[in-house]
């Protein structure tokens, strides 16, 4: 009996969505398709036995199939849509948000600073992986197989989702990361008053960012290739690891902790070690009147600083249900059990989970700063929806030509400061 529609568009969605949970090898494909078998009363697991002996990772190996599973079990269709639906949503909200996003610290020269600097840069990655990495996993959902998987392209593209859905991750995680060094270094000079402009350590900051990011992205495009195994008959070809050399394959057996150490516990461990120091530095600095004085800027600079918390907050939320998942297959998926199927679907159901959450996250970061920043909610009413003010509301707001005190970096009269010392942004 050939394969499902269903059993192929579930193997193709576990095989492929999102570069970060990738299956590890024709076995664990194999596993999936058990798994997630409908046909009823077909011992598939015997034909999948049978033709696991003659499946082919290359020209020249040949891999054993697991034992059969003792029970079929079944993963329902409504996933399919449950992904397409979520993924549509955050393609147009995360296109809307964080274009916008990009335009409001483009456009106005009082949103071009430092942290603005670093939330555009966050902006830019997740824009990059909603317009290239999110069609192309609605695509392989709705028609079930890689796209262009017979040419050379398709080649390209196996290679690139899982690049730059790495790098996309690593922009997001080193940003907040600088975040929360640039909202320690504004507290610790919180006497220095702000102008507008991005500073010079900031832009070298930003490509160090980029090129780190990058690089560290560059061994999923090599381990990742096109494989063709065969199943009841049928010929699959997809995208999945292929670790070809000692280091890749070192690289495959360690990812999974190397996301989980790197891409999550960083940004969490840089943000609890910095925002301490910024709390006592807040805590033993209480200078009077010049405390007075800047109140103002101070209290711009706790709003920023709030607002990057909660972008750090949200993206452990985001993302810690998807590391949790591959953690616990790692540490109790047994390939030779019979009772791992069950196992495996719990942790495909998680995985499901894990995957909406984390490609959330690309489109939520405008949102928290709307909800967080008055001075980002100001302009992005004016952005969005500039037909539903005057000229008059927008010149009072201020947010889009600069005369809002959100925006002014007006100097206290008794300070005496000089723009030579202003070298950080609020």
């Amino acid at each position: 009996m050939g394969i499902t529609t269903l059993q192929l568009f579930l193997l193709m969605a576990v095989l492929a969505t999102g570069g970060i949970c990738q299956t590890n090898g024709t076995e664990e494909a194999q596993d999936t398709l058990l798994q997630i078998s409908t046909t009823s009363k077909t011992n598939v697991h015997k034909g999948l036995q049978l033709t696991s002996k003659k499946t082919l990772l290359d020209n020249n190996t040949r891999v054993k199939g697991p034992p059969p599973c003792k029970d079929p079990t079944s993963i329902k269709l409504y996933f399919k849509y449950i992904n397409t639906i979520i993924s549509c949503v955050v393609f147009v909200v995360g296109m809307v948000g964080n274009a916008t996003l990009l335009r409001i610290i483009y456009q106005n020269k009082c949103m071009r600073n430092g942290p603005n600097a670093l939330i555009a840069s966050l902006a830019l990655g997740d824009l990059i992986y909603i317009t290239i990495d999110i069609p192309i996993n609605v695509y392989k959902l709705l028609v079930t197989k890689w796209p262009f998987d017979d040419s050379a392209f398709g080649l390209f593209l196996c290679k690139l989702v899982p690049f730059l859905q790495k790098a996309s991750v690593g922009i997001t995680v080193l940003n907040l990361c600088a975040l929360s060094v640039d909202r320690y270094r504004a507290v610790a000079s919180w006497s220095r008053v702000q102008g507008v402009g991005i500073p010079l350590f900031t832009a070298i900051e930003i490509f160090t960012i980029w090129v780190l990011s990058i690089i560290l992205a560059v061994p999923e495009a090599v381990v990742f290739n096109m494989i063709t195994f065969t199943y009841n008959n049928q010929t699959i070809r997809t995208c999945m690891l292929k670790p070809e050399s000692n280091f890749m394959t070192f690289y495959v057996n360690l990812k999974d902790w190397w996301l989980f150490g790197f891409y999550f516990c960083v940004p969490l461990a840089c943000t609890a070690v910095f925002y301490t120091l910024m709390t006592c530095e807040m805590l033993n600095r209480r200078k009077g009147s010049l405390r007075i004085v800047l109140s103002e800027h101070l209290k711009q600079r706790r709003e920023v600083a709030k607002a990057v918390f909660c972008l750090v907050l949200i993206f452990a939320l985001c993302w810690f249900p998807l590391h949790l998942s591959r953690l616990l297959k790692k540490m109790v998926y047994v390939p030779n059990d019979d009772r791992r199927c069950d196992l495996l679907n719990f942790l495909l159901i998680m995985d499901y989970f894990g995957i909406n959450l984390a490609t959330v996250n690309s489109c939520i970061n405008p949102i928290i700063l709307y909800f967080v920043s008055k001075k980002f909610k100001n302009c992005f009413k004016s952005c969005l929806c500039c037909w539903c003010y005057t000229k008059n509301q927008v010149s009072s707001s201020g947010p889009m030509n600069g005369t809002s005190i959100q925006c002014k970096n007006q100097e206290p009269g008794n300070l005496n400061t000089d723009r030579s010392l202003r070298k950080y942004s609020d």
